[in-house]
């Protein structure tokens, strides 16, 4: 690992496959696939690689251990492509690991997807409960997928393997693993915010639910708010429950379940050698081709277009910034990068609206002929583009009204290689608890706070912000995705132990 400044240690490959010393195998089991095979325009099939997130991050694991990764199968050539079993050896250019693909139909999509999980869990798990729209015929759906998930890691896991569930896509199949096949150990990744007990009671399976998560052996969160809520819901939901806040713990019948927190890092190394990729012809040529000035004060967000990020309470804080600052028109663009999300959804669809309006407002108010406040990207970002306009921007805004990290404030940070810029990071983002000390927080709801604080980046005296970012770049560096899947793996090896003593 790259030391971005202060001090770090560095992991080994040795400390990110210790699940090995005392498994013998790995199960990675996510909704999305690490590969995926399509037909390109002449026909022929061409594999998408990881290019980034959690999934380029476990790869080289799940390679070094020879593991076994269990996904949906969403490519147009993925059936051409595996054996008998729906299995494939992946990477293609040196198989290292297998990928077992399960099929899925549009109705199982529309139900379990776009239904239950993302209709249910994931506003519920954000504290949005007036958003959460829930369907007998999608928690069935979730039910079956949740199972033929399941089935899957039983033929394919052995008495001493380990299973890792990603994320909440998942919430039944630990349970319906652990009557299919005992002996592995299981645990599950969380990643975005669990609420509070007040909150989760309106999930009107919640029962089911939380039976599903605790038939994990260990069941993470990205920091401890999230499993103090999980675990006060444990012990309001059931009364055979034996919940210990002091060890994280729940002991319930003959199942014992750590919860633990582990603060999700970034790919510091590739995002670094990245952003230094952007050269300074390569940076002007971009800008040119989004239409800004590349020596304009440069303000940037980058967002999936989801409701719990935030946006439109951004470009509430940024109209209100340049009514308040006139001086400013004409000498800060804010750069939006937006990425379509789950737009049947139609509270998704609310927020695109929303977003739209806001940013054509803001430049029927404040552009000029040569210059727009607001500049708005949908088309696709090369990593070396993306990570080089982090690299150039002199505040970030990172302001989701709830999320269980946001890794965009880890990214901007690992980037910021050259003349330092400010993060400007909401108070509810997971984030917050490492950044927040030397980040400029907000709170996404106050606009006129907000737009105070944005002129505070926009104006900080050169010392205080080399001094805040290269704090900035000691956490994220000592904390990168290498780090916390050897702390995870870590923690499973002693649970593994414990179970045998």
């Amino acid at each position: 690992m790259r030391e971005l400044s202060g001090t770090s240690r560095t992991v080994t490959a040795d400390e990110q496959s210790d699940a090995a010393s005392v498994h013998d195998d790995l199960l990675v089991i996510s909704n999305r696939q690490p590969y995926r095979h399509r037909y390109d325009d002449d026909g022929e099939v061409v594999t998408d690689q990881p290019v980034g997130g959690l999934t380029a991050g476990l790869d080289p694991v799940v390679q070094r251990v020879d593991g076994t990764w269990v996904a949906w199968g969403d490519g147009d050539a993925d059936e051409e492509m595996v054996d008998e079993d729906d299995c494939v050896r992946v990477p293609p250019d040196d198989p290292s690991y297998t990928l077992r693909r399960v099929w899925l139909d549009d109705e199982d999509i529309e139900g379990y997807y776009y239904g239950f999980s993302n209709r249910v869990l994931w506003p519920l798990s954000h504290g949005l409960v007036g958003t959460m729209e829930y369907q007998e015929n999608h928690w069935q759906q979730y039910r079956e997928v949740n199972e033929v998930f399941a089935e899957a890691v039983a033929e394919n896991a052995g008495e001493n393997s380990l299973v890792w569930f990603q994320d909440y896509h998942f919430a039944l199949a630990p349970r319906f693993v652990r009557e299919r096949a005992p002996g592995p150990t299981l645990m599950q990744f969380w990643h975005i915010p669990w609420p509070d007990w007040d909150t989760f009671r309106a999930c009107p399976v919640r029962e089911e639910v939380l039976d599903g998560l605790l038939a994990n052996d260990l069941l993470s969160f990205h920091v401890p708010r999230y499993c103090e809520n999980f675990l006060g819901c444990v012990d309001a939901c059931f009364d055979d429950a034996v919940v210990n806040e002091s060890t994280g713990e729940v002991q319930r019948g003959s199942e014992t379940t750590r919860v633990r927190a582990f603060p999700m890092g970034v790919d510091v190394d590739r995002i670094d050698e990245e952003a230094a990729a952007c050269t300074d012809e390569e940076w002007v040529e971009f800008a040119e081709q989004i239409g800004i000035d590349p020596d304009v004060t440069l303000s940037v967000g980058v967002d999936r277009l989801d409701y719990t990020k935030g946006i439109p309470e951004r470009l509430a804080a940024l109209e209100r910034f340049f009514e308040e600052h006139p001086d400013w028109q004409g000498e800060l663009t804010h750069v939006q990068k937006l990425s379509e999300s789950r737009s049947r959804i139609p509270a998704y669809g609310d927020v695109a609206d929303r977003v739209e309006e806001a940013i054509e407002r803001i430049n029927g108010r404040f552009a000029t002929d040569d210059w727009q406040p607001v500049v708005r990207l949908d088309s696709h970002l090369t990593t070396t583009q993306l990570y080089g306009l982090y690299r150039r921007a002199d505040i970030a805004l990172v302001s989701p009204v709830r999320d269980g990290m946001n890794l965009v404030a880890k990214e901007y940070v690992a980037a910021q290689t050259d003349d330092p810029g400010v993060l400007l990071l909401s108070e509810l983002a997971g984030a917050e608890d490492e950044l927040g000390e030397f980040a400029l927080s907000i709170a996404p709801y106050d606009t006129a706070s907000f737009a105070d604080t944005i002129e505070q980046a926009v104006t900080m005296a050169e010392d205080e912000r080399r001094e805040r970012m290269a704090n900035l770049r000691a956490a994220v560096a000592a904390n990168d995705v290498d780090q916390w899947m050897a702390d995870i793996f870590e923690e499973a090896r002693q649970v593994r132990m414990a179970r045998e003593r």
